[in-house]
């Protein structure tokens, strides 16, 4: 089959490789039809590489049509089923799992390096299972993972990741009714959540430097403030909110944030270094581009709360901990717990309707043979660029 795989820093092909199979009982195998770039695919593309090897499938948003089914998996699923595929693999039954926190899962759970549950298409931090940017996807756990679809629109694609994404990050943001939440970076989990949070009756603030993100969040009724223009985002945000600041923060960004320029330059650096160096500095000095997070912690109000959606992986990240203890504030983090939200929003969908506009949410379908020039484009926020959906088939 072809698949895009990872063979250096921003050096992504679509090659050929070994057909996936069942492997396990509980195994289903599907043929994608529809998979997306995330944008914490872009991580991948630039600084996690020490956690990859040549040849490394990638991506971790996808559905298709079920091909083969393991005995185990036989109950969930059927051979011809349309479904959606969870970004993170999980058992359903573990104590994580029973607590509603499947990216914990201690069935999947990745002991050798003391992380969480497995992910598809996310390095050896994750396990290294092959991702969904491909013709076929192996799918472990099937007999939980997979979401039955039974609409045949490509709206369900964004259940895999990014809504439900989004959707805890404003669970976790825990404004109030009534209450206010700035949104951090207008990627496409800032804007769902700009989305998300304008359905709740939430004031919201959409912070970011591209004119045409800004421009679509306001079109969903958020405030945009525009980063090119505003030099002291968080006195911006307590002058439009009585001098208190947001209820809630999401941070939408991570890692990779403008405006750190020491951070980014010593990433750059570890970039550039053999694996056997770089991982070893990764693991015990790694360092994020904390501007974004910085900012989310300056801007909430006292007593208020900070809600992470965007990836880190530093590891002596320096906060201004006096500052957080004396506003009082919380902060709340981590990979999505996709089942646990899919309810909720499948209940929001249920009357056919398409409240978040998913239909219209990608700016660009491509053949999975573009995907390298796709990475390019979304990478510099080009053309408009927001969100790609790649077509193996085509």
């Amino acid at each position: 089959m072809r698949a895009l795989t990872w063979q250096g820093r921003r050096d992504v092909r679509v090659e050929q490789v070994a057909d996936p199979r069942i492997e396990e009982p509980t195994d289903a195998v599907i043929r994608v039809t529809s998979t997306a770039i995330c944008g914490s695919d872009l991580h991948l593309y630039e600084v996690l590489g020490p956690y990859l090897t040549p040849g490394d499938i990638l991506g971790h948003e996808a559905m298709g049509v079920v091909e083969e089914v393991g005995a185990d998996a036989a109950g969930h699923l059927s051979v011809g089923q349309r479904v959606v595929v969870p970004f993170n693999i999980a058992c359903g039954s573990c104590w994580m799992c029973r607590g509603g926190l499947y990216a914990q899962c201690e069935t999947t759970q990745n002991r050798e390096q003391d992380t969480g549950a497995r992910l598809f298409g996310y390095t050896s931090l994750y396990g290294s299972v092959p991702g969904g940017q491909a013709e076929y996807l192996r799918v472990p756990q099937a007999h939980f993972g997979p979401v039955p679809d039974g609409v045949p629109d490509e709206r369900y694609l964004f259940l895999s990741d990014v809504v439900p994404t989004a959707w805890q990050a404003v669970e976790y943001a825990e404004v109030p009714p009534g209450g206010s939440l700035a949104v951090l970076g207008l990627g496409p989990v800032g804007q769902l959540c700009v989305r998300i949070a304008r359905l709740r009756g939430i004031e919201v603030f959409g912070v970011d430097r591209v004119p045409e993100r800004l421009e679509l969040a306001a079109g969903f009724g958020a405030t945009a403030i525009d980063l090119s223009v505003v030099d002291d985002v968080p006195t911006a945000l307590r002058e439009l909110t009585a001098g208190r600041g947001p209820d809630g923060v999401v941070d939408a960004v991570g890692m990779e944030a403008h405006g750190s320029p020491a951070a980014h330059a010593a990433q750059g650096l570890v970039g550039m270094l053999p694996d056997a160096m770089a991982r070893p500095l990764m693991e015990h000095a790694a360092i994020d581009r904390l501007d974004a997070l910085v900012t989310a912690i300056e801007s909430v109000r006292r007593s208020g709360t900070v809600s992470i959606s965007g990836v880190y992986g530093g590891t002596v990240d320096p906060l201004p901990m006096r500052r957080m203890f004396d506003k009082g504030i919380t902060l709340r983090m981590g990979q999505c717990h996709v089942h646990r939200w899919l309810p909720e929003v499948l209940e929001l969908m249920a009357d056919g309707s398409d409240p978040l506009d998913l239909d219209g949410f990608a700016t660009h379908r491509v053949p999975l043979s573009q995907a390298p020039e796709a990475y390019q484009l979304f990478q510099a926020k080009k053309d408009g660029c927001l969100k790609v959906v790649l077509d193996p088939a085509a």
